[in-house]
C-alpha cells in the first residue's frame, strides 16, 4: 500500500509543494499582520478609553475637585486627573482585550496599579519637600518616613511582584523588576514641564513597539499616552507620580515581554545611569543647552511667559500730588 500524500514514504509533486509553500508564506504573512493589528486596535480603545475616563473623573472628581487641583508656573490651575484617567485605561485594554497571554496581563495590572496607587499616595499626601532618592533616604536615615520613601519601596515591590508573574529564570525576574520599578521612576523624573514626559514615553514606547514581542503590551499605555497629550500640553492637566510611574511602570513590563535578555540588561543599565545622573544633573538644563532638545521639549507647547528684565519692564512710577491716595488718584 502507498502511503498517503504527505506523509512518510512518498515525496509530494513539485506542484503540491509550491502550494504548500505557498499557504506556508499566506499564513506566516497573516501571523506577522495580526499583532500589528491586535496593537492598533488596543492602542485606539486605549485612547477612547482614556478620554472618556477624563472626561468621567473631571465631570465627578473623587473626594472633590480641590483635592486633584494644584497651581502651576503660570499660577493657573489644573488638575492630577489626566494620571488616574492614563492609568485606568491602560490596565483595563490590556485585561479585557484579545491577544495578550495570561501572564502578560497580570504582569501589566499589577505593575500599573500598584504604580499609580503609590504615586496617587504620594500625589495626594506628599509634600514635595524631599525629592529624590538622595532626599527621600536620606530623610529616612534620620527616622523620618516620607510619602516619597514609601512610593519608592511600594513600586519596588509591586515591580517585583509583577515580574514573577511575567515569568522566566531568576535572573530575568530580578532584569524585569529592576526595569518596571526603574521605568516607573525615571519617567516620573521628567514630568517637570508640560507634555515632557509623555513625549518620553512615546518616543521610547514606540521604539520599544518596533520588537513585536513588545508591541502589544505597549500598545495600551501609548495610545493612552497619545490621547490626553493636548490636555497635558495645554496645561489643563498634569500627570502626576500617579500617571508618570504607572505610565514608566506599564512600558517596563513591555520590556520584559519583549527584549532579548542583553538588550534588557542594556535598557537596564541606560535607567540605571539617567536615575543617578538625575541626582547631580538637572534635566531641564541639560534639554535648554541643547537646541534640539529643547526644540522637542517646546514642541506643541503655551510659549514660556518672558522673565522681566530690570530698568525695562519695571512698572511706571505714577506723580501724585502730595496728599493724593492710591484710590483717588485718576
Amino acid at each position: 500500500m502507498s502511503a498517503r500524500a504527505g506523509q512518510p514514504g512518498r515525496t509530494p509533486r513539485p506542484g503540491q509543494t509550491r502550494t504548500a509553500q505557498a499557504r506556508q508564506a499566506r499564513a506566516g504573512q497573516a501571523a506577522r499582520a495580526r499583532p500589528g493589528a491586535a496593537a492598533a486596535l488596543a492602542a485606539g480603545a486605549a485612547a477612547c478609553a482614556a478620554r472618556a475616563a477624563y472626561a468621567a473623573l473631571t465631570r465627578r472628581p473623587p473626594g472633590g475637585a480641590g483635592t486633584w487641583t494644584r497651581t502651576n508656573h503660570r499660577g493657573e490651575q489644573l488638575t492630577l486627573l489626566e494620571g488616574p484617567a492614563l492609568a485606568v485605561a491602560s490596565i483595563a485594554v490590556p485585561a479585557l482585550g484579545p491577544g495578550l497571554p495570561a501572564r502578560a496581563r497580570a504582569a501589566l495590572a499589577a505593575a500599573g496599579a500598584g504604580a499609580a496607587a503609590f504615586g496617587g499616595y504620594d500625589d495626594l499626601a506628599g509634600s514635595g519637600s524631599r525629592r529624590g532618592f538622595r532626599g527621600h533616604l536620606g530623610a529616612l536615615a534620620r527616622g523620618e518616613v516620607t510619602t516619597g520613601a514609601v512610593k519608592l519601596g511600594g513600586i519596588g515591590a509591586t515591580g517585583l511582584v509583577s515580574a514573577t508573574l511575567l515569568g522566566g529564570a531568576p535572573a530575568d525576574v530580578a532584569i524585569n523588576a529592576g526595569l518596571i520599578a526603574g521605568g516607573a521612576n525615571l519617567l516620573n523624573l521628567f514630568d517637570l514641564r508640560p507634555g515632557r514626559a509623555l513625549k518620553v514615553a512615546l518616543a521610547s514606547g514606540t521604539l520599544l513597539a518596533a520588537r513585536p514581542g513588545a508591541r502589544l503590551p505597549a500598545a495600551a499605555p501609548l495610545g493612552a499616552a497619545a490621547a490626553l497629550l493636548p490636555e497635558d500640553l495645554g496645561e489643563r492637566a498634569m500627570l502626576g507620580d500617579a500617571g508618570a510611574n504607572a505610565l514608566g511602570a506599564l512600558l517596563g513590563v513591555a520590556a520584559g515581554a519583549g527584549l532579548s535578555r542583553p538588550a534588557r540588561l542594556a535598557l537596564l543599565a541606560a535607567i540605571t545611569g539617567l536615575t543617578a545622573a538625575s541626582e547631580v544633573v538637572s534635566f531641564t538644563a541639560v534639554i535648554e543647552r541643547t537646541p534640539a532638545l529643547r526644540w522637542l521639549d517646546m514642541l506643541g507647547r503655551r510659549p514660556v511667559p518672558a522673565a522681566p528684565v530690570p530698568g525695562r519692564d519695571d512698572p511706571p512710577v505714577e506723580t501724585r500730588e502730595p496728599g493724593t491716595t492710591a484710590a483717588a488718584a485718576p
